[in-house]
């Protein structure tokens, strides 16, 4: 067993950090992060940490490589602070996308990323539905996934689903999808997407099963620019989908998809917090529902901290 448990914050979402804190029982640790002119990041930890099991919560936003640096750096001064074991708490992991060599000369950066938590002193990683589940296999480490399927299956689970389908976005997401329609008791469809280029933007091109008359819920782990949910959507609806919502975990919403989504004509958006979502995104889709994971997290710190699995929470 390790020593007294400690959680800490980047500054990159305090606000879930918060939640999961209050959700064990703890206040956050103290810590001072400093921004100097020259973009230099100095990170001091402001209390004891000797032998004690730390979580650090950082999770991966605008700007995405400051707040990696932030968190590399906030490990590092743990690990020389003599923390007996540091956790990086991810919701949203770094360069996630980044996790194949399907281009000659390019770098596969989930793999870098995972080489340098581990370089600065991170003994675990605790993340939530990866891109891609090979990625935990970059870790040298132990690392655990958590998913966001029993916050959002619970959410729509409150609903009439006697005549709802659940909807891939692509043939890639059709197993993610199929775990979600399973937890609902309902059928699944696939849209036949298709990439072309690297602009993000893809095109629906046919639609494998039945979608008519019916309330279809487009299931993914992450909304980018939006492009993809919007072709989704126009695709069902073209099909005769007689409401379109969406059930995501990360809400990246990069570039113009705010704009993008909100000319989607979707009837609900429902993801969790594991990005922040600014007041501002809210007001401006007010058919976005905002799920908390600081439960989960937290529930995942204490079964760690404990020695016990997270595999069983998860089932």
């Amino acid at each position: 067993m390790f020593g007294e448990m400690k959680i800490f914050s980047g500054t990159s979402h305090p606000e879930l950090a918060r939640g999961i804190a209050s959700h064990i029982g703890l206040p956050l640790g103290k810590v001072k992060i400093t921004r100097f002119s020259n973009e230099n990041i100095k990170v001091k930890i402001e209390e004891n940490v000797r032998e004690a099991d730390v979580f650090v919560v950082q999770s991966s936003c605008p700007p995405v490589s400051d707040s990696l640096l932030e968190l590399l750096i906030m490990i590092d001064a743990l690990k020389f602070a003599s923390a007996a074991r540091i956790t990086a708490v991810l919701p949203y992991f770094p360069y996630a996308r980044s996790d194949k060599k399907d281009e000659a000369r390019i770098s596969i950066t989930a793999r870098l990323v995972a080489d340098l938590l581990e370089t600065a002193g991170a003994d675990r990683v605790l993340t939530m539905t990866l891109h891609a589940p090979q990625i935990l296999g970059f870790f040298r480490k132990p690392a655990d996934q958590l998913l966001a399927t029993p916050i959002l299956t619970q959410y729509f689970k409150n609903k009439d689903l006697s005549n709802t389908v659940v909807v891939a976005t692509d043939a890639g997401a059709a197993k993610f999808a199929g775990h979600f329609a399973k937890r609902l008791s309902v059928p699944m469809a696939i849209i036949d997407k298709r990439r072309f280029d690297d602009s993000e933007k893809a095109q629906s091109v046919a639609l494998i099963g039945d979608v008519t008359g019916k309330d279809a819920i487009i299931y993914d782990d992450e909304i980018a620019t939006g492009g993809s949910i919007k072709e989704a959507s126009r695709i069902l609806r073209e099909f005769g989908a007689k409401t379109v919502c969406v059930g995501v975990t990360h809400p990246v919403f990069s570039g113009s998809a705010i704009e993008t989504l909100s000319a989607a004509g979707l009837d609900e958006l429902v993801v969790t917090d594991s990005i922040p979502v600014s007041d501002e995104k809210r007001k401006a889709m007010p058919f976005l529902r905002v799920l908390s994971t600081s439960g989960m997290f937290g529930d995942a710190v204490l079964r760690i901290h404990g020695g016990r699995s997270i595999s069983e929470m998860m089932d």
